[in-house]
């Protein structure tokens, strides 16, 4: 009975020791989203203040593809080198340094803080490591600014031209409609309307005494002599 109720208090003092802990330790905002290329160095941090020095193990989450995520411990290399803490201001860091970034390396990546019974873990900070795009063409910047060049003296030449046929050939459609109209004016100039005016009486009156003429008239009565 005295060595159930001895662990008891031995357990409800740790807890309580690890809830004063927990309240003293602050942790800061960590960098949540970091992207570099492949192969350039990168550097993730987590910093916090706390008057105890724990102990800080590299967490790497990796999110599977059903949705979960997947954690494990930080693999150090060559590669992949954690370095000294770094304390100012109150504020306590530590840094993982990765010298040569691969594609595997996309995770999330906390610190764990152990110390006695209290085990916390940072923010983390997701690094996404990405291949750059290859350029197909490596041309410099002269050789570019000569093809805009080009492009723009296409462009305006594909507007001038179409443009300037279009006009040629409504000025032609117009000389011709003035040409005409000419030629028309010109056909009633020799004319004289008198000479018009006169024609059309004789051929009036001709239609009024009709196409044909008695050949002879018979004015006076023929006698017959008496045998």
């Amino acid at each position: 009975m005295e060595f159930g109720l001895v662990i008891l208090l031995c357990f409800w003092a740790a807890v309580a020791n690890a809830k004063v802990e927990e309240e003293e330790l602050k942790l800061e905002a960590d960098l949540p989203f970091q992207r570099v290329a492949v192969d350039l160095e990168a550097t993730v941090q987590c910093c916090y203040r706390w008057k105890e020095n724990p102990s800080v193990t590299w967490i790497m989450n990796v999110h599977s593809i059903n949705g979960t995520t997947r954690p494990s411990l930080v693999n150090q290399s060559e590669n992949v080198t954690p370095k000294l803490m770094v304390e100012s201001d109150g504020v306590k860091c530590h840094s993982l340094v990765f010298k040569s970034p691969q594609l595997n390396n996309t995770g999330l990546y906390q610190c764990k803080l152990n110390h006695g019974s209290l085990h916390a873990f940072t923010h983390g900070t997701f690094l996404q490591v990405y291949k750059p795009l290859q350029k197909t063409l490596n041309l410099s910047e002269s050789v570019k600014n000569s093809i805009i060049t080009a492009e723009g003296v296409l462009l305006l030449l594909c507007v001038l031209v179409p443009g300037t046929m279009l006009l040629c050939k409504s000025k032609t459609l117009n000389e011709l409609n003035r040409k005409k109209g000419r030629e028309e004016e010109n056909i009633y100039e020799g004319l004289n309307l008198d000479d018009c005016n006169s024609a059309y009486h004789q051929i009036q009156r001709s239609n009024q005494q009709g196409p044909y003429q008695d050949v002879a008239v018979c004015g006076e009565e023929i006698q017959l002599e008496k045998p």
